[in-house]
């Protein structure tokens, strides 16, 4: 038994061989030896190797759960494959102004002109927040929570909350995105719910903040250096239930209502072409459509704003003897002076879809020198909308109509301005190495830096005005000027941004048409003036 308990000690030094079924064959000297001396049978060795084996388990099981990383208390469902945390943190000081026409005072046989103005120097931040990922059988999910109600911008502005300092009335969390996405092969991929902007698209027909609701498809095909595309989309623009509801149910006073929810449709195709491997060229068409808009009248009812009536832009400008000569913000309905039904006594609709079919077709040239790390982007947008002469003609009627029911100064009456139906974008961005997108916080990177400009012109009546800009243009038509930004990256996740803008009325027959909720607005804005600076933190 002695030379059998050596044999185990041996082996627990680890001399004994891996298989425990053969341990003739081992090449264990020590094992080898017992055996063909006969000081040991076959039987006992294996009966000796099966023990070392089994305290060597437990010995690594052991080291294993003595090293191992404490369980995660985050419990996923397994249906789930991957999960990313994703959003940004902005810091914003902001100036802006806006001027309004000038106005002519006598003062001792005197004359001098001044203009009216709104100036606002703000602190503001913007929180977004959200999870996004895959899972099982090809299908991805987003959501986000973010700051600020509006859709156009999900800036709050720091002590705005009333009554009492530092509340938190302002300060509300809305959710900005929720969706769920299917995506089986690479040429096919559908989407659902309230979505990132699928359409490829600029600033200038969109504002960055939207997250269109509805249903999109994307379809897409490659061949050699060529990629094309095809996107659809039909977004719910306006749910106005009920849709059916007879007289007598509380619904429209006692009236009742008949509508119909407004959906609007965009068609995209479009290609990106990689001429060499530092340059590429990208461009799409969009065609954007509008159905279900019907005026709204004390039977069909309809929820304000009226979004179906007709548009006239041109706020509750009378002339400069009326109380509030350039009050024009928020116009919903026709105030019952024009065809529609009264909305809280707006006179001028301001929203208005009627006769809107715009043609969009966004473009990019992307250039990189790469003896010097540089990218450059040459890019722009143009719109038409293919009905703005008939919508041109509605405002004209609408906007004398109201002159004359309320008193007002018949000259600012105006015929019929039916070529102001265009909108262009161009502009030019460079860069460093992948720096392109810093100046949208669309990308972060340590010492990466990005210089943009451009130039845009949308006038009157070319598009929805309840889609443009707010941070950068007011939301407002009938302005053309520059902007111009500088992004620096202080590191992976940091970035500082600074931006300058500044636009003028292009006819100065017409107002500046559009609704923008985020401040107090002019119609007509004679200018406008714009200086930010932020400071924007990326997860």
């Amino acid at each position: 038994m002695g030379v059998l308990c050596q044999a185990r000690l041996a082996l627990g030094a680890g001399a004994a061989s891996n298989s425990t079924n053969q341990v003739s064959s081992s090449t264990d000297p020590v094992l080898s030896l017992m055996l063909e001396k006969g000081i040991i049978t076959e039987t006992e060795a294996n009966k000796v190797q099966a023990e070392v084996d089994a305290r060597r388990t437990n010995l690594a099981a052991a080291m294993a759960a003595e090293y191992a990383p404490p369980p995660s208390k985050w419990l996923i469902s397994q249906n789930i494959k991957d999960m990313e945390i994703f959003g940004d943190l902005r810091l914003r000081y902001e100036e802006r102004q806006e001027t309004a026409p000038e106005v002519a005072t006598v003062k001792n046989k005197k004359i001098t002109y001044s203009n009216g103005k709104i100036v606002d120097n703000r602190e503001r931040f913007a929180l977004r927040f959200g999870l996004r990922g895959d899972t099982l059988d090809d299908f991805y999910y987003g959501f986000r929570l973010e700051t600020s109600s509006n859709p156009r911008s999900s800036f709050v502005t720091l002590g705005s909350s009333n009554p009492d300092p530092y509340g938190k009335s302002a300060d509300t969390v809305e959710i900005g995105q929720a969706y769920l996405g299917w995506s089986q092969w690479s040429w096919l991929d559908l989407t659902a719910g309230k979505m990132p902007n699928p359409l490829y698209t600029s600033s200038m027909v969109w504002s960055p903040s939207i997250s269109p609701e509805g249903l999109a498809e994307h379809l897409k095909y490659t061949v050699g250096p060529l990629e094309a595309f095809v996107n659809f989309a039909q977004f719910l623009y306006q749910d106005e239930n009920p849709n059916e509801a007879t007289p007598n149910l509380g619904v429209n006073g006692i009236v009742g209502q008949s509508t119909e929810n407004i959906f609007q449709v965009a068609w995209q195709g479009g290609f990106v072409y990689h001429v060499q491997t530092n340059l590429s060229l990208k461009a799409g068409a969009t065609l954007y459509q509008y159905f279900n808009l019907v005026q709204s009248t004390l039977k069909a009812g309809g929820q304000s704003p009226y979004f179906g009536d007709n548009y006239v832009g041109e706020g509750q400008y009378a002339g400069l003897t009326s109380p509030f000569p350039y009050n024009g913000a928020s116009g919903y309905g026709t105030g019952g002076i024009l065809p529609g039904y009264m909305s809280a006594n707006y006179p001028n609709n301001q929203v208005g879809l009627d006769h809107l079919e715009v043609l969009e077709i966004p473009f990019e040239i992307n250039y990189k020198i790469l003896r010097l790390g540089l990218n450059l982007r040459a890019f722009g947008d143009v719109a038409y909308n293919l009905d703005g002469r008939q919508r041109a003609q509605m405002a004209a009627d609408g906007y004398k109509a109201y002159l004359q029911s309320v008193g007002g100064n018949m000259k600012l009456a105006f015929p019929v301005q039916g070529d102001d139906v265009k909108a262009m974008q161009l502009g030019l961005a460079v860069g460093n190495k992948d720096s392109l997108g810093m100046v949208n916080g669309s990308t972060a990177k340590k010492h990466a830096w990005e210089l943009r400009g451009y130039w845009q012109h949308v006038e009157q009546y070319s598009l929805d005005p309840n889609l443009l800009d707010l941070d950068y243009m007011a939301g407002a038509e009938n302005l053309q000027g520059f902007f111009a930004a500088f992004a620096f990256g202080f590191s992976d996740n940091c970035i500082a941004t600074f931006r300058y803008g500044h636009a003028n009325r292009i006819n100065q027959k017409l107002g500046t048409g559009g609704t923008g909720t985020d401040i107090q607005q002019i119609n007509p804005i004679n200018s406008l003036d714009l200086l930010q600076a932020d400071l924007t933190f990326k997860f």
